[in-house]
Protein backbone atom coordinates (compact mmCIF):
# COMPACT_ATOMS: atom_id res chain seq x y z
CA UNK A 1 0.00 0.00 0.00
CA UNK A 2 0.96 3.68 -0.63
CA UNK A 3 -0.43 6.78 -1.02
CA UNK A 4 -0.91 6.53 -4.76
CA UNK A 5 -3.27 3.16 -4.76
CA UNK A 6 -4.77 4.17 -1.43
CA UNK A 7 -7.75 6.13 -2.59
CA UNK A 8 -7.83 3.68 -5.70
CA UNK A 9 -8.30 1.16 -3.06
CA UNK A 10 -10.49 2.87 -0.81
CA UNK A 11 -12.72 3.95 -4.08
CA UNK A 12 -12.87 0.24 -4.49
CA UNK A 13 -13.73 -1.09 -1.65
CA UNK A 14 -16.54 1.47 -0.87
CA UNK A 15 -18.14 1.52 -4.60
CA UNK A 16 -21.71 0.90 -3.30
CA UNK A 17 -21.28 2.96 -0.63
CA UNK A 18 -20.12 5.79 -2.42
CA UNK A 19 -22.11 5.44 -5.52
CA UNK A 20 -25.73 5.38 -3.42
CA UNK A 21 -23.97 8.38 -1.63
CA UNK A 22 -23.60 10.14 -4.60
CA UNK A 23 -27.71 9.73 -5.72
CA UNK A 24 -30.09 11.77 -5.52
CA UNK A 25 -32.03 10.14 -2.46
CA UNK A 26 -28.68 11.00 -0.29
CA UNK A 27 -29.82 14.95 -0.32
CA UNK A 28 -33.62 13.67 0.23
CA UNK A 29 -31.90 11.64 3.36
CA UNK A 30 -29.71 15.01 4.63
CA UNK A 31 -32.98 16.73 4.07
CA UNK A 32 -35.47 14.31 6.18
CA UNK A 33 -37.46 14.84 2.98
CA UNK A 34 -37.42 18.26 3.03
CA UNK A 35 -36.26 19.28 -0.07
CA UNK A 36 -36.08 23.30 0.07
CA UNK A 37 -33.55 25.79 -0.04
CA UNK A 38 -33.52 26.77 3.30
CA UNK A 39 -32.77 23.27 5.08
CA UNK A 40 -30.47 22.40 1.85
CA UNK A 41 -28.66 25.28 3.83
CA UNK A 42 -29.11 24.09 7.30
CA UNK A 43 -27.89 20.60 6.22
CA UNK A 44 -24.88 21.81 4.96
CA UNK A 45 -24.18 24.25 7.63
CA UNK A 46 -24.26 21.29 10.00
CA UNK A 47 -21.79 19.14 8.34
CA UNK A 48 -19.47 21.93 8.22
CA UNK A 49 -19.88 23.23 11.47
CA UNK A 50 -19.02 19.54 12.35
CA UNK A 51 -16.37 19.44 10.10
CA UNK A 52 -14.53 22.21 11.64
CA UNK A 53 -15.06 21.30 15.22
CA UNK A 54 -13.37 17.72 14.69
CA UNK A 55 -10.13 19.25 12.50
CA UNK A 56 -9.71 21.45 14.77
CA UNK A 57 -9.79 19.21 17.87
CA UNK A 58 -7.08 17.14 16.22
CA UNK A 59 -4.86 20.15 15.57
CA UNK A 60 -4.75 20.43 19.09
CA UNK A 61 -3.43 17.00 20.09
CA UNK A 62 -1.95 14.88 16.99
CA UNK A 63 1.04 13.10 17.13
CA UNK A 64 3.36 14.78 14.18
CA UNK A 65 3.62 18.76 14.06
CA UNK A 66 2.87 18.54 10.41
CA UNK A 67 -0.41 16.63 11.10
CA UNK A 68 -1.15 19.31 13.88
CA UNK A 69 -0.50 22.01 10.90
CA UNK A 70 -2.73 20.69 8.43
CA UNK A 71 -5.47 20.10 10.37
CA UNK A 72 -5.75 23.45 11.65
CA UNK A 73 -5.35 24.41 8.20
CA UNK A 74 -8.93 22.39 7.41
CA UNK A 75 -10.54 23.40 10.60
CA UNK A 76 -10.10 27.16 9.15
CA UNK A 77 -11.35 26.54 5.59
CA UNK A 78 -13.90 24.36 7.11
CA UNK A 79 -15.04 27.18 9.81
CA UNK A 80 -15.12 29.69 7.02
CA UNK A 81 -16.72 26.90 4.63
CA UNK A 82 -19.68 27.22 7.48
CA UNK A 83 -19.64 30.95 7.67
CA UNK A 84 -20.38 31.18 3.52
CA UNK A 85 -23.20 28.46 3.93
CA UNK A 86 -24.91 29.37 6.89
CA UNK A 87 -24.51 33.37 5.63
CA UNK A 88 -27.50 32.26 3.27
CA UNK A 89 -29.77 31.20 6.15
CA UNK A 90 -32.72 33.26 7.23
CA UNK A 91 -31.59 33.71 10.67
CA UNK A 92 -27.93 33.82 10.16
CA UNK A 93 -24.67 32.70 11.55
CA UNK A 94 -25.14 34.62 14.78
CA UNK A 95 -28.48 32.88 15.32
CA UNK A 96 -27.74 29.07 14.07
CA UNK A 97 -27.80 26.91 16.23
CA UNK A 98 -26.28 23.08 14.78
CA UNK A 99 -28.21 19.94 15.18
CA UNK A 100 -26.72 16.81 16.51
CA UNK A 101 -23.18 15.91 15.20
CA UNK A 102 -23.65 13.16 11.88
CA UNK A 103 -22.65 9.98 12.55
CA UNK A 104 -19.41 10.58 10.42
CA UNK A 105 -18.26 12.62 12.81
CA UNK A 106 -19.23 10.96 15.90
CA UNK A 107 -17.06 8.19 14.26
CA UNK A 108 -13.67 9.89 13.37
CA UNK A 109 -13.56 11.42 16.87
CA UNK A 110 -12.97 8.26 18.39
CA UNK A 111 -9.97 7.72 16.06
CA UNK A 112 -6.66 8.50 17.97
CA UNK A 113 -3.35 7.78 15.46
CA UNK A 114 -2.48 10.13 13.13
CA UNK A 115 -2.40 7.30 10.68
CA UNK A 116 -6.02 6.92 11.28
CA UNK A 117 -7.07 10.30 11.33
CA UNK A 118 -5.76 10.81 8.21
CA UNK A 119 -7.11 8.20 6.30
CA UNK A 120 -10.85 8.69 7.95
CA UNK A 121 -10.53 12.15 6.80
CA UNK A 122 -9.69 11.03 3.15
CA UNK A 123 -13.08 9.02 3.86
CA UNK A 124 -14.97 11.61 4.80
CA UNK A 125 -14.08 14.03 2.21
CA UNK A 126 -14.35 11.78 -0.61
CA UNK A 127 -18.00 11.03 1.00
CA UNK A 128 -18.68 14.65 1.14
CA UNK A 129 -17.55 15.06 -2.36
CA UNK A 130 -20.36 13.44 -3.11
CA UNK A 131 -23.03 15.39 -1.32
CA UNK A 132 -21.67 19.04 -2.81
CA UNK A 133 -22.44 17.54 -6.08
CA UNK A 134 -25.75 16.70 -4.76
CA UNK A 135 -25.97 20.43 -3.86
CA UNK A 136 -24.69 21.87 -6.73
CA UNK A 137 -27.17 19.93 -8.79
CA UNK A 138 -29.98 21.09 -6.56
CA UNK A 139 -29.45 24.55 -7.12
CA UNK A 140 -28.91 24.50 -10.73
CA UNK A 141 -32.46 22.74 -10.35
CA UNK A 142 -33.44 25.93 -8.35
CA UNK A 143 -32.41 28.17 -11.05
CA UNK A 144 -29.93 29.28 -8.89
CA UNK A 145 -26.50 29.56 -9.97
CA UNK A 146 -24.61 31.51 -7.61
CA UNK A 147 -25.73 29.47 -4.83
CA UNK A 148 -24.74 26.70 -7.17
CA UNK A 149 -20.84 27.84 -7.92
CA UNK A 150 -21.04 28.19 -4.06
CA UNK A 151 -21.05 24.75 -3.62
CA UNK A 152 -18.91 23.98 -6.65
CA UNK A 153 -16.07 25.80 -4.91
CA UNK A 154 -16.60 23.90 -1.50
CA UNK A 155 -16.28 20.76 -3.64
CA UNK A 156 -12.85 22.03 -5.58
CA UNK A 157 -11.69 22.72 -2.23
CA UNK A 158 -12.41 19.36 -1.14
CA UNK A 159 -10.08 18.22 -3.62
CA UNK A 160 -7.34 20.39 -2.60
CA UNK A 161 -7.72 18.65 0.84
CA UNK A 162 -7.38 15.14 -0.71
CA UNK A 163 -4.47 15.85 -2.29
CA UNK A 164 -2.92 17.34 0.64
CA UNK A 165 -4.27 14.31 2.93
CA UNK A 166 -2.71 11.85 0.59
CA UNK A 167 0.59 13.75 0.66
CA UNK A 168 0.37 13.66 4.22
CA UNK A 169 -0.76 9.98 4.89
CA UNK A 170 2.42 8.98 2.58
CA UNK A 171 3.98 10.98 5.52
CA UNK A 172 2.60 9.12 8.80
CA UNK A 173 2.08 5.77 7.75
CA UNK A 174 5.72 4.21 8.09
CA UNK A 175 4.55 0.46 8.51
CA UNK A 176 2.07 -1.91 6.66
CA UNK A 177 0.12 -1.60 9.63
CA UNK A 178 -0.25 1.93 9.83
CA UNK A 179 -1.43 1.62 6.15
CA UNK A 180 -4.03 -0.69 7.20
CA UNK A 181 -5.27 1.66 10.20
CA UNK A 182 -5.92 3.83 7.63
CA UNK A 183 -7.41 1.92 5.31
CA UNK A 184 -9.78 0.69 7.82
CA UNK A 185 -10.57 4.05 8.95
CA UNK A 186 -11.40 5.80 5.64
CA UNK A 187 -13.77 2.69 5.25
CA UNK A 188 -15.19 3.28 8.47
CA UNK A 189 -15.75 6.78 7.77
CA UNK A 190 -16.97 6.22 4.32
CA UNK A 191 -19.58 3.06 5.64
CA UNK A 192 -20.78 5.08 8.65
CA UNK A 193 -21.79 7.89 6.46
CA UNK A 194 -23.66 4.95 4.74
CA UNK A 195 -25.69 3.57 7.50
CA UNK A 196 -26.74 6.81 8.63
CA UNK A 197 -28.07 7.67 4.78
CA UNK A 198 -29.55 3.97 5.10
CA UNK A 199 -31.20 4.20 8.51
CA UNK A 200 -32.75 7.52 7.50
CA UNK A 201 -34.38 6.35 4.34
CA UNK A 202 -35.63 3.49 5.94
CA UNK A 203 -36.79 5.78 8.85
CA UNK A 204 -39.16 7.49 6.55
CA UNK A 205 -40.29 4.50 4.27
CA UNK A 206 -37.96 4.65 1.44
CA UNK A 207 -35.95 1.79 -0.31
CA UNK A 208 -32.30 2.87 0.31
CA UNK A 209 -31.09 0.87 -2.77
CA UNK A 210 -31.40 2.87 -6.76
CA UNK A 211 -35.00 1.48 -8.62
CA UNK A 212 -33.18 -0.41 -11.69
Amino acid sequence: MNSENFLDTVRDDNETALSRLGSSKSLYAETEGEMEPEVVFRAAADAEYAASETFGAWADDASAESVRETFADFGDQERDHYEQVVGKLDEGVENHDPSEVPAIHEYLRGLETDPARVGGFLGRTLASEKSKEQMVGFFVGQADPQTAQLFRDLGEDLDGQIERGTELLAEVCESDEDWDAALEAASGAIGTAYDEYTETLEGMGVNPKPVC
